[in-house]
């Protein structure tokens, strides 16, 4: 069983609200948006972290994460991106690839807005947690905490950081 942090548009910002909720997981999931290589180091420092790049992402960013990745956690399939859309309204590009390599969680950001939808076409489960950072249109910073048991994923938890405009 693994525990996972899944968050998502931090564009540059971390507090210790994030990283304790970091140290109760076992992996570190950011679908991009990062901002910055030292939110990445911080989060690596706490526990193993898969990244993707997102569009406001540079350079220094680009270089340590990919656009896409896909991997197996237990025996569930997953892919991150940054730009995915939702079901059924996917990014164009990606659909066929969905279709293709039946992906058990598609994870993205880019939209700032929490969801988490079965996708009863690709046999998939979608989610977006929505956005850790203080920049942007939400209203409340958000994270998804859940457990994958080989295939089954369970006890997923919305986190919920504050308001956009307050340090915690």
């Amino acid at each position: 069983m693994r525990k996972i942090l899944l968050l998502s548009d931090t564009h540059g910002y971390i507090d210790d609200v994030i990283c304790r909720y970091a140290a109760e997981a076992d992996e570190i999931w950011h679908a991009g948006d990062i901002g910055s290589v030292q939110v990445y180091d911080t989060l690596e420092e706490i526990k193993p972290i898969r990244a993707v790049y997102g569009n406001i992402d540079g350079r220094e960013v680009r270089l340590i994460c990919p656009e896409n990745q896909i991997f197996m956690c237990e025996q569930t399939k997953v892919w991150i991106t940054h730009i995915g859309g939702y079901p059924p309204n996917y990014n164009p590009k990606l659909k066929k690839l969905l279709q293709e390599m039946k992906p058990d969680i598609f994870i993205c950001g880019h939209s700032h807005i929490l969801k988490v939808i079965y996708d009863k076409n690709l046999n998939l489960l979608h989610i977006n947690p929505g956005a850790a950072g203080k920049h942007g249109l939400h209203a409340v910073r958000t994270m998804v905490r859940f457990e994958i048991d080989g295939k089954e994923i369970k006890n997923a938890d919305i986190i919920q950081l504050g308001k956009r405009g307050e340090i915690n």
